[in-house]
Order: C-alpha cells, then structure tokens, then sequence
C-alpha cells in the first residue's frame, strides 16, 4: 500500500512540475501520456546539468521520498534508479487521500 501512494505521489509531483513549466515555455504541449519520460524530467530538473539530482533541484513528493528513490544513498537520484522507482497507475484522484486514510 506504501508503495502504489509513495508511486502516486511521485508522478503527481513529476507531472505538476513538468506540466507547469512546460506549459509556459512550449504553449502547453506536454507529452502525449500525460507524464513525463525520465528524460524529460532530467532536462527539467537537473539544472547544473551534471547527470543527476540532488535535493537541491528537486520539488514535491520526489523530495519526500527522495530516499527512498536514491537506492544507493549517494545524495543524488540517477536516471536507473528513477527509472526503477515506482511508476503511478496511471489515475489521479482528485477527490483527496486514498480511502481508508485521514
């Protein structure tokens, strides 16, 4: 269960900060699935460009769980292990917290 909402916040923060910038700088052409690659989220948020994320450069969810995502507890998110993070189901709820959670 830790895992499927740990998954849903994650792409909920990934999609809200790619949506929004992107938004502003392609007139609000986003990817077609609706959440951003890997790839995409690296060249929005790694900005010294080094290959990797520090949680300097990261929002949200991905920094709340930021450890959890950084495997091998380096202090920095590399694409293999934000690859292998857990990916949403693909539905948003918008009605608040999961049931059974207050």
């Amino acid at each position: 269960m830790k895992k499927q909402v740990t998954g849903i916040l994650l792409a909920a923060v990934i999609f809200t900060a790619f949506s929004c910038k992107s938004t502003k700088e392609s007139g609000g052409n986003g990817s077609q699935s609706g959440q951003p690659s890997v790839t995409e989220i690296f060249q929005q948020m790694d900005t010294n460009k080094d290959g990797k994320l520090s949680k300097k450069e990261v929002k949200g969810p991905l920094l709340t769980d930021f450890s959890k995502i950084d495997t091998n507890s380096d202090g920095f998110i590399s694409v293999q292990e934000l690859e292998k993070a857990p990916k949403p189901s693909g539905q948003r709820s918008q009605q608040g917290p999961p049931s059974g959670r207050n």
